[in-house]
């Protein structure tokens, strides 16, 4: 929606609460202006029904504010005697609408203080969970986000199965676009396997401040930019258009931020001509061909002391094995190993990667060098410019285009352009699993608005593999995500914190009782 419709929207809802409210108002011992001067009608509302001021600010951050109506619609009614199941049921199934009948058909009197204590158990409960719900939102939606590791993109950093915390407030906690969603879950209602949201209406792109900027080797959630599939990890031919974000969430690192120049030689990214340097947590994998002779690896061996997770054998004696670095020195030296070769694309054995040009003949191992765009920075722009940029001019930064006898028009202009100019900063993200990861190579840019924040904290890792209590990595649990060195687990520190505050909770009750 545009500024326009938002505040017609806006004016709109301003005067559906006006009709629907002023004779309440009047009866509560306001003026009926009141009720129709925007947010100054919420504060006075919050008198009548006497609940605290600051609820009006609940009423204008995104998503919270759909949890907070319906709330608001039960205290009006019951703060003028209707306090029945089914006067509930119908202000809350009429979405508000029901208050209409309530100011001009039922002469109803307004109770000045009335107790704000749930009348029975079950209205208690309702209130607390509806309370912790909002809260849990709130924290969810603008603080910190429960994000899972599906996929080995970033093996030996973030293990599948990981139970990240990612925080929303370093890179800027990006505000809901899409309005009408439900709480706490992203594309997918759970068991019902439908959509959540309604892309209708749609907020523009806002940010908050940020703590931080995005550096190079940062880890980062994003929304993926090129997703059209229906739901995550679901094969169908169905493809849809999404709202940012409701787009699949997908973790990576920053290897090249906007500005930068990069090319990858040999699987290694260089950025502005420099070898990449990784952090030493970082553990960089490729596949590799073991020569053997056509004698047996230990399955045992190859997954825990050469941690290979994926791979098998083929024939002549050859294992294709996923390994680290560090592991693939390991396993050279072993002696039933002849030979170990790392299975990179040769320069100039072309592949299906980001931009599609079949004449660069570019690969997953040797690729570029790419300019990845800075917001303020003017690119040349013409046909073979084109293919690097124009997802960025078109879908991204909503630019209408057309090409008319080799030349490029923008937004119906009738002079053609021979330049561009980058409206927000692009992202080059890729995974430490070099060869096992669907990254920028292939899909191109991530924009800043599409960036959702930077994992923090591993509360807890889940290993399918493993049986009964091992199945919980315990050495990972409570890590921090970043920082260098092997990582250090908070978890028992963290139950020796819980224990103490346990024992001071019952010493307190007893000595005041």
């Amino acid at each position: 929606m545009t500024l326009n419709q938002w505040l017609l929207f806006f004016i709109g809802i301003q005067i559906i609460h006006f009709l629907g409210t002023w004779k309440l108002y009047v009866k509560a011992g306001r003026k009926a202006w009141e009720a129709a001067i925007p947010f100054y009608n919420a504060i006075v509302l919050m008198q009548i029904i006497n609940r605290p001021k600051w609820w009006v600010v609940l009423l204008f951050i995104p998503i919270i504010n759909l949890l907070m109506f319906p709330i608001l619609w039960v205290e009006t009614i019951r703060s003028f005697g209707r306090n029945s199941n089914a006067d509930t049921a119908l202000v809350i199934g009429t979405l508000g609408l029901y208050i209409f009948y309530v100011n001009y058909m039922v002469d109803v009197k307004y109770i000045d203080n009335r107790s704000l204590k749930p009348r029975t158990t079950a209205g208690e409960w309702v209130s607390s969970i509806a309370f912790a719900i909002i809260a849990a939102t709130l924290v969810h939606t603008y603080f910190m986000q429960p994000y899972t590791i599906p996929t080995s993109s970033l093996e030996k950093s973030l293990l599948i199965g990981d139970f990240l915390f990612v925080s929303k407030f370093h890179y800027g906690a990006r505000i809901p676009m899409t309005t009408v969603a439900a709480p706490m879950v992203h594309d997918t209602l759970p068991l019902l396997k439908i959509k959540s949201y309604l892309k209708f209406p749609q907020l523009p792109y806002l940010r908050l401040p940020a703590l931080q900027i995005i550096k190079q080797n940062d880890i980062v959630v994003f929304s993926w930019p090129v997703d059209t599939v229906e739901q995550f990890f679901k094969k169908t031919t169905r493809r849809i258009r999404k709202p940012i974000d409701k787009k699949s969430n997908y973790v990576k690192r920053c290897v090249g931020i906007a500005g930068d120049s990069l090319e990858i030689i040999d699987g290694y990214v260089y950025i502005n001509g420099k070898k990449n340097v990784l952090p030493d947590r970082a553990k960089l994998q490729f596949y590799y061909t073991a020569n053997t002779g056509g004698k047996q690896l230990s399955v045992n061996s190859l997954q825990n002391r050469y941690h290979v997770r994926e791979g098998g054998r083929l024939q002549d004696g050859n294992y294709i094995l996923n390994l680290a670095s560090d592991d693939a020195k390991l396993l050279k030296n072993n002696p039933t190993v002849n030979s170990l070769t790392r299975n990179i694309s040769s320069k100039g054995e072309g592949e299906i990667v980001f931009p599609n040009v079949k004449s660069l003949n570019w690969n997953k191992d040797n690729f570029g060098p790419i300019y990845i765009p800075e917001a303020g920075k003017t690119v040349a722009l013409n046909l073979k410019t084109l293919p690097f940029y124009k997802q960025i001019i078109v879908e991204y930064e909503k630019n209408t285009l057309k090409i008319v006898d080799g030349q490029i028009y923008l937004n119906g202009t009738s002079d053609p352009v021979i330049s561009y100019t980058f409206k927000q900063d692009y992202y080059w993200m890729m995974g430490d699993n070099r060869h096992n990861s669907e990254d920028s190579r292939y899909w191109g840019f991530v924009p800043f608005d599409h960036v959702v924040g930077k994992p923090v904290f591993i509360w807890m890792s889940w290993n399918t593999n493993g049986k009964g209590l091992s199945k919980i990595r315990w050495e990972r649990m409570f890590t921090t995500v970043g920082g260098s060195g092997k990582p250090i687990s908070f978890f028992y520190p963290f139950l020796g914190v819980i224990a103490l505050l346990y024992g001071f909770s019952v010493y307190r009750k007893k000595k005041n009782a």
